[in-house]
């Protein structure tokens, strides 16, 4: 496989939360030269290469241009969140013997996807005192796995009756990680050992927090597991995360192979909250895209709001996020004619929203020309596509969070098979169409 893959697969499996993303984007970025832009000494000047850290979950990296910043910037958008199980605030309860911890689902997912499949928790615990642990469990095959039970088929007639949505309910999707210790059945109650309280000893010996810390505490369920290479002629990839991580690395892997300095300042803006809506102190509805460009004019050319403003609204975007790919297991959902196919390139969607495009953003055509004639000439394959027959759905992206300052967006991305299962697939060409497409992209005037 090529270095494209390998690197890929590796940021994957580096990176199955926003922060693990974002630790790994911080790391590369510094390898490259970027430095923290709140950091900086004095003025910055075309050439350097700066980035915005907020929160450790959102961040924007800058490689300055030669042209005034107030003409505009060319900017790859994508999201580092992908649906997930969060661990809940109040999660260890034992019931029957069987120690739970208690989740709640995060984005759309479908339930019944997530059982009986290997599970792993990623996530941080800060304790009072301001100590920070990150915590993965699960990963290691030589350690433990976690997972979610279900019911077997011999019981499942009533279950069996019910709709797909309905079958596994939320409160349901409960890790198991611990039985109570064996104990006669004659035992009296009082005599028998918590398998609750073995498991808080357990968990403060082995991961050094204690049950309090939950409260504070930010863990995540994913599936177990590293990417795979998929089909017999190894040219797909199956993975956790495709949504939006596929996108999001070659984002930054276009902006980091970039060692020229750029006429227009090229910004890889990398959001988390994307599957819940975008909202949130780290989401692209908060006002992160303009604190972080803030902090760059300021240290660039000295900041005011008309010159931010301008940045914004003179900007070319890219909201990089992923296509449906036309599956023909379920042919009746797709209009074929207007859908992403596996193979045939990075895709653009140049209206998203559902039904009636509700939530769209709808890109100008003048803006898709000139999107076409930089692709044609770079001998780049892509194609045009909606996420499925009109009244069948629809979904939404970052791109009408920043159309809102009058910069020209489309959204363009990789097809995905399975998109928000456990484990999604993609195709290797496509993902090397989406870095091509977001090389040429920053050379676009």
């Amino acid at each position: 496989m090529n270095d494209l893959v390998n690197n890929y697969r590796s940021f994957l499996d580096n990176g199955k939360t926003e922060r693990e993303c974002v630790n790994e984007i911080v790391k590369q970025a510094e390898k490259a030269g970027y430095k923290d832009v709140t950091k900086v000494k004095g003025q910055i000047k075309p050439g350097d290469k700066v980035y915005f850290n907020h929160m450790g979950k959102t961040i924007a990296l800058y490689h300055i241009g030669t042209e005034d910043i107030q003409n505009g910037m060319n900017i790859l958008g994508a999201h580092i969140d992908s649906p997930r199980l969060d661990v809940k605030s109040y999660p260890l309860y034992e019931s029957d013997g069987l120690v739970y911890l208690d989740t709640h689902y995060y984005g759309g997912i479908k339930k019944y996807q997530w059982v009986t499949l290997p599970l792993a928790i990623h996530g941080v615990v800060i304790k009072k005192d301001g100590t920070k642990l990150d915590i993965v469990i699960g990963e290691d095959e030589n350690e433990v796995s976690l997972s979610i039970s279900d019911i077997l088929p011999h019981l499942g007639q009533e279950q069996a009756k019910k709709t797909l949505a309905d079958a596994i309910k939320g409160e349901a999707l409960d890790i198991l990680i611990g039985l109570a210790p064996k104990a006669d059945k004659d035992s009296k109650e009082e005599d028998k050992v918590s398998g609750k309280d073995l498991l808080i000893k357990l968990i403060e010996d082995k991961y050094g927090f204690e049950e309090a810390d939950f409260l504070s505490a930010e863990l995540e369920v994913v599936p177990a597991g590293k990417a795979r290479i998929a089909g017999l002629d190894g040219s797909m990839i199956l993975a956790y995360g495709h949504d939006d991580r596929s996108c999001a690395y070659t984002s930054l892997a276009a902006l980091l192979a970039s060692n020229e300095t750029p006429k227009r300042t090229s910004l890889c803006l990398l959001a988390d909250k994307e599957e819940i809506g975008s909202v949130g102190a780290t989401g692209m509805n908060s006002n992160f895209l303009e604190n972080a460009t803030s902090e760059v004019i300021e240290v660039l050319c000295g900041f005011t709001e008309l010159k931010l403003k301008r940045a914004l609204r003179n900007s070319k975007m890219l909201s990089s996020d992923v296509s449906a790919a036309y599956d023909p297991l379920n042919a009746e959902l797709f209009d074929k004619k207007n859908s992403a196919q596996l193979n045939y390139g990075i895709a653009f969607n140049k209206y998203t929203g559902s039904r009636g495009k509700a939530g769209s953003n709808d890109a100008n055509p003048e803006f898709i020309a000139q999107i076409r004639a930089l692709l044609d000439n770079k001998k780049i394959s892509y194609q045009f596509a909606e996420l499925g027959k009109v009244d069948q759905g629809g979904g939404g992206t970052i791109a009408y969070m920043c159309a809102k300052y009058g910069m020209d967006v489309i959204d363009s991305g990789v097809p995905v098979l399975s998109m928000h299962a456990p484990w999604e697939t993609i195709a290797v060409y496509d993902l090397e169409c989406a870095l091509e497409t977001y090389k040429a992209f920053l050379t676009i005037k």
